[in-house]
């Protein structure tokens, strides 16, 4: 893709000045929580949503467990969120272990408690490295699952993009062609799994617009603190992990405080590459910790919406 001048002049500006300076904050945000497991994290989850909503997020996301292990909390998660904070919650769902019967089932109950917009994943099998098979009765992956929602509801829906490929995939043309075919049966935008350069999504951006591709991407941003945790993550979803990264990290297991602002500075300077090369459109996996986030969307020009109110 050639640079607008007005990228041009975004390249400049963060080479030039203060990289956080005078941003307008014409971003939006969402943020991916994960369902609590005990009242303790159910409280940490809480303190999360209420810390988050004053920035006003297109939506916030639940995560489902693999095969569907997580269904109760994420479906009394997604309804909390809603009915008390408010705020428009988006609900995953898979494909894992389930018939096309009982995913009609779960997806009418989430209507029934205003969840509007879904997350459709065709998900994992729950081991590591073990093969996605179908429910014999089911669906046999994203694109199948986003044609079936939209015939029981009309969702908004959302599906993930790999901006470094699929584990699965045959080739990185073969998971971009898988994308549209999830965005043609009828999902609105894709959200991308972490990445940790902003070239890599830069390159899959353009490629995906090669391919005809014109919905919304939007970049996931993890931010890292536990090192070991994101390697692992990394090596699950088929992304990199920087050898530097270890290094940055190194000696800062026992100083959280140092940690959380070293994480912060890394992944704020990933977003505001990203925002250089026009991206305005930000997905946060907050892993029910919101310090970060909200200091990466504060460094971003986003302001509480009470106070740009005011």
């Amino acid at each position: 893709m050639t640079p607008t001048l007005n990228q041009l002049h975004e390249y400049r500006t963060a080479t030039d000045t203060p990289l956080f300076s005078g941003l307008p904050g014409d971003v939006a945000v969402s943020f991916e929580f994960f369902p609590p497991k005990s009242e303790k994290m159910e409280e940490q989850l809480w303190d999360a949503v209420t810390q988050l909503k004053p920035l006003g997020p297109s939506f916030v996301s639940v995560t489902y467990g693999a095969g569907g292990s997580t269904r109760e909390r994420t479906h009394a998660t997604v309804a909390r969120i809603i009915g008390e904070a408010k705020l428009p919650a988006a609900a995953h769902l898979t494909c894992v272990a389930a018939s096309k019967a009982e995913i009609r089932e779960v997806a009418e109950q989430y209507w029934e408690a205003g969840v509007r917009h879904i997350v459709a994943l065709r998900g994992d099998a729950g081991e590591p490295g073990a093969p996605f098979t179908p429910h014999p009765e089911g669906y046999t992956g994203a694109a199948d699952l986003v044609a079936g929602l939209k015939a029981i509801a009309p969702f908004e829906i959302s599906v993930a993009a790999y901006p470094e490929t699929h584990p699965d995939a045959r080739s990185p043309q073969d998971d971009i062609d898988n994308l549209k075919r999830k965005l043609d049966a009828g999902a609105t935008r894709a959200i991308s799994q972490f990445f940790f350069s902003a070239e890599t999504f830069f390159r899959f951006r353009d490629k995906c617009a090669a391919a005809g591709i014109d919905a919304p991407i939007l970049p996931g941003i993890l931010p890292v603190t536990n090192v070991a945790q994101a390697r692992k993550f990394a090596a699950a979803c088929g992304a990199e992990f920087p050898v530097w990264m270890d290094g940055l990290f190194e000696g800062l297991d026992e100083k959280p405080a140092a940690r959380q602002l070293v994480a912060a500075t890394v992944a704020a300077e990933l977003c505001r590459r990203l925002y250089a090369g026009g991206v305005r459109d930000f997905h946060f996996y907050t892993l029910n910790r919101p310090e970060l986030a909200y200091a990466i969307c504060h460094m971003l020009g986003k302001r509480p919406v009470s106070e740009n109110a005011a």
